[in-house]
C-alpha cells in the first residue's frame, strides 16, 4: 500500500489535518485532473454514500498536500484519484515512455555535472594548472549553481506552458556547451562555456524532465521518480570512462566531441518523449513567476534547508573524489574510474530508495540515506589515506546512499504541494538550495570553491574538506528529521512519512 495512504489514518495532532482526513475519503474535491476523467468514478454513488462536509474542510483541505490525505484506487484498474480529483494513470505505456524520456534527459544533462570531477582533473592538469583547485573550483560551483538556480523560472514556466520548448531550448544550450569546449583554452572560455552556459542548459532539461513525472505517477512517483534518476548516474559513469579512454589517444578536443554525439542522440529522444498531461495556461504573473510565499509552511522551509545542506556536502566528493586520489598517490586512469565507481554506486542508490520510499515513506527514507551518507564520510573517506581497498568502498558506499539527494528530494517536495504547483515549489526549493539566504550564501555555487579554499588553507592535506563535507550532511539531516517531527510529533518515530 502506498505511504501515504498509510499515513493517513495517523492523528497528525493537527486539528485541520484531522478534520480533512475525516472528509477528504468520503467527498473528494470535483476539480479535474484531466478533463477526460476515466469513466470508472460512480460520482452518484459517493454524493449518496456520503453526508455533504462542512465548507470549511474545502478550504483547509485547500492549504494541505494531496500526499497528507486520502485517494482513492480503481480496483479494476491502476488509476488513482487524489483528494482534489486529479488522477494519475500510475503506468501504462505513455506515462513509462514519459521515465524514459527523463531518464534521457538526465542523462546527457546531469551526467555532464556527475562528470565535473574528471573535467577538473584533466583541467588541473593542463589548460588551467597555472591556476589554483579554488579558483579552478568556482568553473565548476557556477555550473552546479546555475543548473538549480535557473529552475525558479523553468519550474513556473513548466507548469503554465508544459516542458517541450525548455528542453529543447536546454538540449541546443548543452550541445554548444560540448562543441566549444574543444576551442577552450582561456580560464574564461571554460568560466562562459561550462559555467554558464552548460549551467543554464541542464537547468532547462533537468527541471522538466523531473515533474513531468509528477503528472503521471502519484503512489509510486518515488519508484518512477528514482528511475528517472538513475540516467544522471548511469552518464556519470560512461561520460568519465569514454573520457578517461580518449584523452591520451584523441585529446581534449575530439574526446568532447565524442561526448557531443552521445548528447545528441539522447537529447534528441528525450525531446520527444517528455510531455505534460495538463493544459497550457497563458501568460500571466500568477502563472510563469514565482511566488515565495510558499515558504510560510515551515516543512516547506526545512525540507529546502534540508536540500540546501546536503547539496552543499554532495558536490564536494563529486568534484575532488579525482584530485584526492592523484593527491594520494594513484594512477590517473585511477582517479578517473574512482568517480565511474562512485555513480555507478548511485545509479542504485537513486532507484532502489526511491522504490522503498513509496512504502516505508518518502521521509523516513530520505532521513537514513542521509545518515548514511554522514557515516560514510566520517567513518571512511576521513580515515581512507592512501588505502586503494577504503576508497573504493567509500565511493560505491557513498554513491548509493548519496543517490537519494537527486532522486528523494523532488518527491519529498511533492508530498508538500498539489500536484499543479509541483514545478513551482520544486524549482523554487532547489533556487534556494543554489542561491542561499539572502543572496549572500549559496550552496552549489559556493560549496565547491569553499572546498578548495579549505584544501589550500591545509597545505594540500584533504582532513579539513572532509570534515566541511562531514558538517554539511550533519545539518542536513537535522532540518530533514525536523520536518518529520513538526508532521508527526516525537512520539511517533516509526510512523510512515
Amino acid at each position: 500500500m502506498s505511504t501515504n495512504v498509510g499515513f493517513t489514518s495517523c492523528n497528525t495532532g493537527d486539528p485541520a489535518s484531522d478534520v480533512m482526513n475525516i472528509h477528504s475519503a468520503a467527498a473528494p474535491s470535483t476539480t479535474s485532473f484531466d478533463e477526460k476523467s476515466p469513466p470508472h468514478v460512480d460520482e452518484k454513488f459517493d454524493r449518496e454514500a456520503a453526508p455533504e462536509p462542512p465548507e470549511d474542510a474545502y478550504r483547509v483541505a485547500s492549504t494541505v498536500a494531496p500526499s497528507q490525505r486520502s485517494i482513492r484506487r480503481d480496483p479494476m484498474s491502476r488509476v488513482t484519484t487524489d483528494a482534489e480529483g486529479n488522477t494519475y494513470p500510475e503506468g501504462g505505456l505513455e506515462a513509462w515512455l514519459v521515465v524514459l524520456g527523463s531518464f534521457l534527459g538526465l542523462f546527457g544533462s546531469l551526467g555532464l555535472v556527475n562528470t565535473i570531477g574528471t573535467f577538473q582533473a584533466y583541467l588541473q592538469t593542463h589548460q588551467l594548472k597555472e591556476h589554483s583547485s579554488g579558483t579552478n573550483g568556482w568553473i565548476f560551483g557556477m555550473f552546479a549553481f546555475l543548473t538549480f538556480f535557473c529552475g525558479v523560472q523553468v519550474g513556473p514556466i513548466f507548469d503554465a506552458r508544459g516542458p517541450r520548448l525548455l528542453v529543447f531550448i536546454g538540449s541546443v544550450f548543452e550541445m554548444a556547451m560540448i562543441i566549444l569546449l574543444g576551442f577552450c583554452t582561456q580560464y574564461w572560455h571554460f568560466m562562459l562555456v561550462i559555467g554558464v552556459l552548460g549551467g543554464v542548459g541542464a537547468s532547462l532539461i533537468f527541471t522538466p524532465a523531473i515533474s513531468a513525472i509528477g503528472h503521471y505517477f502519484y503512489e509510486k512517483r518515488g519508484l518512477a521518480t528514482g528511475i528517472a534518476a538513475t540516467g544522471g548516474s548511469v552518464g556519470g559513469i560512461v561520460f568519465p570512462l569514454i573520457l578517461e579512454d580518449l584523452f591520451p589517444k584523441i585529446g581534449w578536443a575530439w574526446a568532447t566531441r565524442v561526448v557531443a554525439l552521445i548528447c545528441l542522440i539522447v537529447l534528441s529522444i528525450a525531446n520527444l518523449l517528455i510531455k505534460s498531461r495538463l493544459p497550457q495556461k497563458p501568460f500571466s504573473k500568477e502563472n510563469v513567476l514565482p511566488d515565495f510565499r510558499i515558504f510560510r509552511d515551515p516543512r516547506f522551509a526545512l525540507t529546502t534547508a534540508s536540500v540546501f545542506f546536503i547539496e552543499w556536502g554532495l558536490f564536494v566528493p563529486i568534484s575532488y573524489i579525482s584530485s584526492y586520489a592523484l593527491d594520494q598517490g594513484f594512477s590517473s586512469k585511477f582517479s578517473y574510474q574512482i568517480i565511474a565507481i562512485l555513480n555507478a554506486g548511485s545509479f542504485f542508490g537513486r532507484g532502489l530508495p526511491g522504490f522503498f520510499s513509496d512504502y516505508l515513506g518518502r521521509f523516513n527514507t530520505l532521513i537514513a540515506t542521509v545518515a548514511l551518507c554522514l557515516l560514510c564520510n566520517a567513518c571512511l573517506w576521513l580515515p581512507a589515506g592512501n588505502s586503494k581497498a577504503l576508497l573504493i568502498v567509500y565511493s560505491a558506499l557513498f554513491g548509493f546512499a548519496s543517490g537519494s539527494n537527486i532522486s528523494l528530494t523532488p518527491v519529498c517536495v511533492g508530498q508538500l504541494c498539489k500536484t499543479e504547483n509541483y514545478g513551482r515549489y520544486y524549482a523554487t526549493a532547489y533556487t534556494i538550495v543554489s542561491f542561499g539566504s539572502h543572496f549572500l550564501a549559496t550552496s552549489t555555487l559556493t560549496g565547491i570553491p569553499i572546498a578548495g579554499e579549505i584544501l589550500a588553507r591545509c597545505n594540500g592535506s584533504y582532513w579539513g574538506l572532509i570534515t566541511f563535507t562531514i558538517c554539511c550532511y550533519g545539518a542536513g539531516l537535522i532540518c530533514c528529521t525536523a520536518v518529520k517531527v513538526i508532521q508527526v510529533g516525537w512520539r511517533h518515530p516509526l510512523a510512515i512519512y
